[in-house]
Order: structure tokens, then sequence, then C-alpha cells
């Protein structure tokens, strides 16, 4: 793995954010600054000194509207949306504005032909029914979605989901059929809209977070924070989401955990990606 020069990275990370601010404000799409980015913005004013990389909310109407309107609106010279769609595999679950003239490979996607230029994660807000059993069955097609979407079986998450993983990819191999069932999943864990529920949850950042439910008047509205340079917003009920996500999340992680959660094979600053096709 090469080893990041994190200011590089966090000055280019930052003209990203830059980008989908201006382009979310200027078509009223609602956005916050998410995990270790909105934690950052709270206690350092900016970026956690360890981190390399910056997350972003979105309920999922406005997740949808920044994917239709992008390539209208947004400077796709310098930047990319990308997605998992019929045709296009990222191995991830979510959305990413992509830098075009940069190379950061991780070692997931090593051998895919997609924009592989540094990158910021939009990751969906849904709404959470209140019913228990609606509940576990909307989380059970997130898992299906999560495994068809990313085509790998969970990691870190134990030995029987894993082996399980791998069984049930192998079953189905078909690119179009690996579509149709996450297509089909999608829509199933999307069909509770906030606006009916009482609660939010995040169904695309891995079964850990897919767990904890949110009380929507967390997120009712936004707050501004300082955030490299930039007033960013962050929901109002941020304690108690950085509570629920992080614990004590005013009490510092040991130095061996302090460091980017991220692996990266390679990056180039200076180089697009396509360089390196």
């Amino acid at each position: 793995m090469q080893k990041l020069k994190s200011d590089e990275i966090k000055k280019i990370l930052a003209s990203l954010l830059k980008e989908i601010k201006k382009t979310c404000e200027e078509h009223n799409i609602k956005y916050f600054l998410s995990s270790g980015t909105m934690l950052g913005a709270v206690l350092y004013q900016g970026f956690i000194p360890w981190d390399d990389d910056i997350d972003v909310f979105m309920p999922r109407q406005d997740y949808e509207m920044l994917k239709k309107i992008w390539n209208k609106k947004a400077d796709t010279e310098k930047y990319s949306c990308v997605f998992p769609s019929k045709g296009v595999h990222t191995r991830n679950l979510f959305m990413t504005v992509n830098d075009n003239n940069t190379t950061f490979i991780k070692p997931h996607q090593k051998d895919l032909d997609i924009n592989l230029g540094i990158a910021i994660d939009i990751l969906p807000l849904d709404g959470c029914p209140t019913s228990r059993i609606k509940r576990k069955i909307q989380k059970f097609w997130a898992l299906i979605y999560s495994l068809y979407c990313a085509e790998m079986p969970p990691q870190n998450h134990g030995k029987f989901k894993n082996i399980a993983g791998r069984i049930m990819l192998g079953l189905v191999r078909a690119e179009k059929a690996r579509y149709m069932i996450y297509s089909f999943a999608e829509k199933k864990m999307t069909k509770y809209k906030i606006k009916d529920c009482d609660y939010i949850t995040e169904l695309c950042s891995g079964p850990k977070y897919m767990q904890l439910e949110y009380p929507k008047e967390l997120f009712a509205k936004a707050i501004y924070k300082e955030f490299e340079g930039y007033n960013m917003p962050i929901p109002i009920g941020y304690d108690k989401y950085l509570k629920m996500a992080f614990g004590n999340y005013m009490e510092l992680p040991p130095k061996d955990k302090q460091c980017p959660a991220h692996d990266v094979i390679m990056y180039d600053i200076n180089n697009s990606y396509k360089k390196y096709m």
C-alpha cells in the first residue's frame, strides 16, 4: 500500500466539497456533513487530524436529485458523479463525487473501469419504519442490496456471514441478474419516506450503521460549523447523532487507532486515473 501524504489529499477533498456545496445550495438540495467529517467540524473546524476522507449525508429524495442534475449543473470538466447502475460496477453502495484529474486506487476497485479519482462519499438517509417486523424486512433487503451491489461477501462481520455471502454470489453470477436483484432490493428498502416516519436510518453505510435508528428531529434542520474555511451544514441534533454513532466522541481514541481508515494501493494528485487504467 502507498503511504498517504494527507495534506495533499485534504486540499483536493476541500475543493471537491466546495463544488458539492455550490451545486447543492444553488438547487436547494439538502445535505449535511456526516460521520467523522461532522465530528471534525465540531471538534477541529476541519479534518480530524488523522482522517483522510470526507463523507456527506443526503436525505434519499435529495440524493436522487443530485444524481439527476450533476451532469447538467456541476463542473463536469473537473468533477464526476459516480454511482452503481446498470452496466456500472463501483463496488460501493453509494454515490461518490470524484476529481477527474487525480488518482486514488483502493484495493477493492483496482480492476474496475470507472472514475478512480480522489472522491467524497455521498451517503443516503432513509425513512425507518416503526414496526419491528417491517424494520427487519427493511434490513433484510438492505443486506441483499449490499451483497449484490458491492459484489463482495461481508468483511469483518464474522465467518458465517462471509461464507453465506460467497454462496449467494456463487448462485447468481450473471451481471444482469445481479443488477435486477439489487435494484429490486433497493426499491424495497427505500419505500419508507422520511416524511412518513419517526426515525431515520443509514442503509448504505454497512451492517453496523444499518442498525442505528436516529430520531427524525435530529435532522430536521441544519446549523453551520466551519470546516476547512467553509461554512458547512451539520444536523441540529449533531450531539445525539455523534453519541449514537461514536459513543463518547469528546474522548480521543488511543494513539494506535489514530490513523486513516481507508487503504489505497496508489494515488497521484497530479495525474488523472486514466493514465493508469
